[in-house]
């Protein structure tokens, strides 16, 4: 069903603009009017061709738009409401002319026939495959509103998680990026004033005084040399950890760092855990539950991990065991793993473990956080005050001189 794109007149007199579908625009003008709307203008949504930046676009449906509709749809219908008219009314509340779009294709498809799992997968960058396996896993269960709530709390904690990291990484990056800009200004605009009145002096300058004036004369010539070349190296890094076997070598080795190594195991294992306890409580099949269990984690070596328990799973083995013989979970979630399958309540252990191990993480970052706020600016206060001992221990030594 093609979708337009309208112009038209409230009934009291307000230009709206909005997106509607119809089987043409003769259904589309009769629609707009039944909601009391007078077009002034209608036509035909068309797709923009792909450009060499589209990579580059972001999606026109964020995490909070993502965790607001599954909550409407959750509670509508949970309440009874046909699919159909709950991504219709989720689609007319929505503000975006992006996510509006997308609702009015996923309605469009469910109105053809299609179910609401498969309609989403025709928005794969809106709607991931862990999104899409729950949501068909609650169809088949027959009870969607239920799985749809689990699946809202499940997307609210994961952005919870991830509020948590970003908050962790800004303050710290803001604080680096201030002692960078201040040692810069220093080095490149104040030592070299300083120094002009050294170089009437007969007398050899203080060996840390001549090492900040050689670094600030080479970040004067060089500056911008270097800057393109840190540029340059981080965009090449970044290339580089496309390729599987280095991006395995750096995660393996920031796995083994003495603070950070414990958060990103706490971090990777809870997303697993629960990851894997909504899909398998919700009724989808086990190896569909790892293999989506694993997509859903950042870490080469967990991923390697996962990969190797599907494996064995296939072939006969339990969980917990080969979870254990990985090595790359803590031995919490392996035993609670254990004990949720002899019990037969393992989604529920698994779901208990992760959120033991997010609490834990988000202790463990803000103990991280606090020590590395006063390490940056003690940093920092060291930095300035060997710049300022350099300009003072010349004056000092003509002191000595103009009283000896």
């Amino acid at each position: 069903m093609p979708t337009f794109e309208y112009v038209a007149l409230s009934p009291a007199g307000k230009r709206e603009k909005g997106v509607i579908a119809a089987d043409s625009a003769r259904a589309a003008r009769r629609e707009l009017r039944v909601r009391q709307l007078n077009p002034l203008k209608l036509n035909e949504a068309r797709e923009k061709a792909p450009s060499r930046f589209s990579g580059f676009r972001v999606s026109p449906v964020s995490q909070s738009d993502l965790l607001l509709i599954t909550r409407q749809w959750a509670m509508m219908i949970g309440s009874g409401t046909p699919v159909e008219e709950t991504i219709q009314a989720s689609a007319t509340q929505a503000e975006k002319p992006g996510l509006r779009k997308v609702l009015l294709s996923i309605r469009t498809s469910v109105t053809e026939g299609y179910r609401l799992s498969e309609a989403l997968a025709d928005h794969p960058k809106v709607f991931n495959g862990l999104y899409r396996s729950i949501v068909a896993a609650g169809e088949t269960s027959g009870d969607l509103g239920s799985v749809l709530e689990r699946l809202a709390e499940y997307l609210e904690r994961s952005r919870k998680v991830r509020q948590t990291i970003q908050a962790a990484l800004i303050y710290p990056c803001v604080l680096a990026l201030t002692a960078l800009v201040v040692m810069t200004g220093l080095m490149t605009f104040v030592v070299p004033k300083v120094v002009e009145q050294f170089t009437t002096m007969d007398q050899q300058l203080p060996t840390l005084t001549r090492v900040v004036i050689g670094i600030s004369d080479i970040l004067r010539v060089y500056g911008l040399v270097i800057l393109a070349g840190v540029v340059l190296a981080i965009f090449g890094f970044s290339r580089l950890l496309k390729q599987r076997h280095i991006k395995y070598g750096v995660d393996a080795f920031l796995l083994k760092l003495p603070v950070v190594g414990p958060m990103l195991t706490q971090m990777n294992t809870a997303r697993f855990a629960r990851t894997l306890s909504t899909l398998m409580g919700n009724g989808a099949p086990v190896l569909e539950s790892l293999q989506a269990a694993k997509g859903s984690l950042s870490n080469a070596v967990f991923q390697d991990a996962v990969a190797q328990i599907i494996v064995r799973v296939r072939e006969g083995a339990s969980i917990s065991r080969t979870m254990k013989a990985s090595g790359a979970f803590p031995a919490l979630i392996t035993q609670l793993a254990a004990s949720g399958e002899a019990s037969g309540k393992l989604p529920e252990m698994l779901l208990r473990g992760a959120k033991y191990l997010e609490d834990e993480f988000e202790s463990a970052t803000a103990i991280a956080l606090g020590l590395l706020e006063p390490l940056i600016i003690l940093i920092l206060g060291g930095l300035v005050a060997l710049v300022v001992l350099s300009i003072m221990l010349p004056i000092l030594q003509l002191n000595s001189l103009v009283i000896s």
